[in-house]
């Protein structure tokens, strides 16, 4: 008999066959990291049930299988090789194969030469990541694939990450989306991450088979890959033992069961891991430890003697709900932190009802909201007022130590870190691109290993080997937690090195701090996860100082709001009493908007039938049914403009411009230059998320900046309209601004015509992407003729080089045009006396699906937005700290430059991801401004941005503009 087992990260599955191949044996089940126990008794029972003997033909597979095959000397076949096989075996005709596991996700490529293609240094979009979000819904698996039978939106979720991901989710529950609607865009970004990280400009087609757990499980992730797809996948009998199956095929050698039993009972007792230094060597180091932080304390009142008037703060952050309700003194008379279970509106209801029943000599005289759920809480129970979580948190912070200078609030999945200066918040720093040092990432380690995070969190406090883990992706490290359990780590260790990757990932991935001074000698730790002294006693020993932790970290958000609410009281509160409450009703309604063309997909929150509450909406339109501001809006006026240039019938037939990158700048320029030789110039549609995941499947790099992604899209969506020449130039120079010490685009700019051309589909396509260079005005038609003569050998020079005087005035008046209706609209705003943001960044900025309406929010501030080139222009060049090379940057410093001695102006300055000169640019912006004194804050810009972590930096930039 033939015995193969697939060792998973979170399954085991054993398969045993007979001379014919037929199944007499199959078993699928979670290993809760207990391998070696499961193993045995798996083979136990094969031994003794199925074979009834003690030799059997014996393989190994799967990601967990390789160390114990080395160590016990068992037959190992890796895990492709064996999938590859058994579906040569059962599934011949096939060309695809799909498999996702419990870290892993794979794509093997079977037509035309095998080609495998699996996920590396991330295991968002895999089945744990599918757990982790059901978790977060507070369903189990088969419940959320039957609520996402009944969907009806799909929205934008991140599923590269998979903690990072509640970033998107949190607030669709906090603004009363569907569970339905949450559940199915779950299982779409699962599959967008799956072919957008994987396939990389390989077509996926043919007969394609979904293979391994999640895929066996849940239809709608099933349904999901169709449809992004669009073919029928087949999941076939068997497909979660396809590996299992590949490894008891290939079963070549026999093996002695009780041996094999013997040697696998004694792995896991080598304790061959990384260790790191105790957190304490005494129980007298912890207690005097305790004591020194048992110092920092905020006052107490009774409530049940208290009498007069409170102030109420709430928190609703991104995994819990907290309130502290203050007497006139300051005192804390009660307090909550809870869970808010995806929905914090009936934890405040309840709340609420309990003061107004229970203590009816108190009257609440004015409240204040902080969070992720500020907006829906403000609406639903008619709260005072609305304050950014930077500042409710830095409010809090001055009552524990008035000279604070540093404040770092770790939470459930965000971490806030922000620098004090002159007695305003100068430097804020969000985690953007992943959450894996954040509260949930202990509780999620917590719960897998059976324990609460409380009782997890003490076990850390006095373990002698603390694991060193480094600092990874969430996900990802349940493999390394897993591995050191084999190696003979204790769940003490796992805990202490757990908190130790915490602050790691603080220190090093989110503040990026090169030594402890710069983060100052004031400072102050707050939120849920420094109540885990384990995280605390890591965080001084890592930065050499002692910090402050008051006794009410977990509830500083809610106990700054309070102290705001307070400080802005006007005597009489617009709180609903407590007759509403007890009627209080909520209703959910889901509609499109029809205001612009983003049609926007609103959740229409209804309170008690008088108050509501919009979510969705990336402008004020739906509230209000204004534009928002857009008259002092340059990014709005540029779009416009360019979206003024409409295609026009030409005897030489049409042309497509895909409209992205640079293009957004030098569009004036070809629209000109094509139209007066005679094309009919048809742009590409502006990006949406549609547009991107038509293109997705042929990106071929999952780490190049949005913007070149959104690209594919582009070319496709021009294809789509059965355009067969699209004209799309390699362009290393841009225009000679005479800013910088060269004229370059980044390389991404420059050269990403190759890229679509080598990566996308393009039979019967004329792709017209060769070098130009139109910073050579002179050089420019004679060489652009020989270009267009390949394709239109028609076209002569005189008609180029006219067309080409003509594409230059163009550019040039589009350019006067721009800078003077910037100046108009500076004059304007200084007229009205509102503050100027100069929102800088680089021509496709433009583009809302890359902007996500940023500049909207900006202006819904009461601030004028201004782009950077109509005011570089106002500078000459000046000596900077590094190599100032490229036309877009070099005006990112001249705008700088130019603004620190314009009182009324500030920057916003917008990074893509995957821009790797980004990094060097900012520090050189911040430099420049620094040395005027000037506000300044980064917003980085991905396919999935947290728009959450967006509005805290705007908000918390206006409010310093303010102090």
């Amino acid at each position: 008999m033939k015995v193969g087992l697939d060792i998973g990260s979170t399954t085991i599955k054993c398969v045993v066959i007979d001379d014919d191949c037929n199944i007499l044996y199959k078993s699928y089940e979670r290993h809760l990291s207990k391998i070696t126990e499961k193993m045995t008794e798996l083979l136990q029972k094969i031994k003794t049930e199925i074979i009834h003997g003690d030799k059997a033909m014996l393989t190994i597979s799967g990601s967990a299988g390789m160390g114990i095959s080395q160590t016990c000397h068992l037959p190992f076949v890796q895990e492709v090789y064996a999938s590859r096989i058994a579906v040569g075996r059962l599934v011949p005709d096939a060309d695809v194969i799909i498999e996702l596991g419990g870290e892993d996700a794979k794509i093997l490529f079977l037509t035309g030469g095998t080609e495998v293609r699996m996920n590396g240094s991330c295991a968002g979009g895999t089945g744990a990541f599918i757990d982790q979000m059901a978790t977060l819904l507070n369903v189990n698996l088969e419940e959320m694939n039957e609520l996402a039978k009944q969907y009806e939106k799909i929205y934008t979720i991140a599923s590269r990450c998979g903690v990072f991901a509640k970033s998107d989710i949190q607030p669709l529950l906090n603004q009363g989306a569907r569970k339905t609607d949450i559940s199915a865009s779950i299982f779409a970004a699962v599959a967008n991450q799956t072919i957008a990280g994987l396939a990389q400009g390989r077509p996926i087609k043919g007969k394609v088979l979904y293979l391994g757990g999640p895929l066996t499980f849940l239809s709608e992730l099933r349904a999901s890959f169709d449809r992004l797809l669009k073919v029928t996948g087949v999941c076939p009998e068997n497909s979660l033992y396809f590996v299992a199956l590949g490894a008891a095929y290939c079963s070549a050698e026999e093996i002695d069961l009780d041996q094999a039993l013997e040697s696998i009972q004694k792995y896991g007792s080598s304790g061959n891991f990384l260790s790191i230094p105790p957190l304490f060597t005494s129980q007298e180091e912890y207690e005097e430890f305790c004591r020194r932080h048992e110092q920092c304390k905020a006052p107490r009142g009774d409530i049940n003697t208290y009498n007069g008037n409170a102030f109420l703060g709430i928190d609703a952050g991104s995994t819990t709900v907290k309130a502290v309700l203050l007497g006139k003194d300051g005192e804390i008379l009660s307090s909550l932190y809870r869970s808010n279970s995806g929905n914090p509106i009936p934890i405040i209801k309840d709340y609420l009802l309990d003061l107004y029943r229970n203590y009816p000599n108190i009257t609440i005289e004015s409240s204040a909201v902080t969070g992720y759920g500020e907006e829906l809480l403000k609406n639903a129970f008619g709260i005072d007022f609305g304050i950014v979580e930077t500042i409710a948190h830095f409010t809090a912070a001055k009552r524990f130590r008035p000279n604070v200078d540093f404040v770092i609030d770790i939470g459930g999945q965000d971490m806030k870190c922000f620098k004090i200066r002159n007695g305003a918040i100068d430097n804020i720093f969000l985690n953007e691109a992943c959450s894996s040092g954040c509260g949930s990432f202990l509780q999620t380690f917590a719960n897998t290993l059976g324990y609460d995070i409380a009782e997890f969190a003490k076990l850390g406090l006095f373990a002698k080997h603390p694991v060193d883990l480094g600092s990874r992706c969430t996900v990802f490290m349940n493999s390394q937690v897993k591995q050191a359990q084999k190696d003979g780590a204790t769940t003490e260790d796992i805990s202490a090195g757990l908190s130790v990757s915490v602050v790691k990932n603080a220190i090093y991935k989110v503040i990026r701090v090169p030594n402890a001074k710069e983060l100052g000698q004031n400072i102050v730790v707050q939120g849920g996860t420094f109540l885990n002294d384990a995280v605390l006693r890591v965080f001084e020993k890592e930065l050499g100082v002692e910090v402050t932790r008051p006794d009410i970290s977990g509830l500083m958000g809610a106990y700054g709001a309070a102290i705001y609410a307070m400080s802005k009281s006007t005597g009489k509160s617009s709180l609903v009493g407590l007759e509403e409450l007890e009627n209080f009703k909520h209703e959910v309604k889901v509609t499109n908007c029809g205001l612009c063309n983003n049609h926007c997909r609103l959740t229409i929150n209804i309170f008690g039938g008088n108050r509501r509450f919009i979510g969705g909406n990336r402008c004020e339109k739906p509230v209000t049914k204004r534009s928002g501001g857009t008259e002092l809006d340059m990014y709005a006026y540029k779009l416009k403009l360019l979206r003024s240039y409409m295609p026009a019938m030409g005897p030489r037939g049409k042309i497509g411009i895909p409209m992205g990158l640079n293009m957004y700048e030098l569009l004036p320029f070809w629209h000109t230059f094509f139209t007066k030789l005679g094309f009919e110039v048809v742009l590409s549609p502006l990006s949406n998320r549609e547009l991107y995941i038509e293109g997705q499947a042929t990106i071929p790099s999952d780490t190049v900046c949005f913007p070149a992604k959104l690209m594919h899209g582009h070319v496709q969506a021009l294809i789509n309209a059965g355009i067969k020449n699209i004209f799309y130039p390699c362009m290393s120079y841009n225009f000679d601004e005479h800013l910088g010490d060269n004229h370059y685009n980044c390389p991404v700019v420059a050269y990403y015509p190759e890229v679509i051309s080598a990566n996308m589909h393009l039979d019967g396509i004329n792709l017209i992407h060769e070098y130009v260079g139109i910073h050579r005005k002179h050089d420019f038609p004679r060489k652009m003729t020989a270009i267009l003569q390949r394709s239109f050998p028609d076209i002569t020079f005189a008609e180029v080089h006219d067309a080409a005087s003509d594409a230059y005035k163009a550019y040039d008046q589009y350019m006067k045009n721009i800078r003077k209706k910037g100046s108009q609209m500076i004059d304007e705003a200084r007229k009205r006396g509102m503050p100027i943001i100069i929102l800088s960044g680089r021509p496709y900025h433009l583009d809302p699906e890359i902007n996500h309406g940023i500049n909207k929010l900006i202006t819904s501030l009461g601030a004028a937005v201004i782009s950077e080139d109509v005011v570089s222009v106002r500078v000459k060049k000046f000596p900077t700290k590094v190599l100032n090379q490229w036309t877009y940057h070099a005006r990112l410093y001249a705008a700088a430059k130019y603004i620190g001695d314009q009182p009324d102006m500030n920057l916003v300055q917008l990074v893509s991801f995957g821009c790797g000169v980004d990094a060097i640019t900012t520090d050189e912006v911040r430099r420049i401004l620094e040395e005027k004194n000037k506000i300044y804050t980064q917003i980085k810009i991905d396919e999935i941005t947290n728009l959450g972590a967006v509005k805290i930096r705007l908000r918390s930039l206006f409010a310093a503009l303010e102090k």
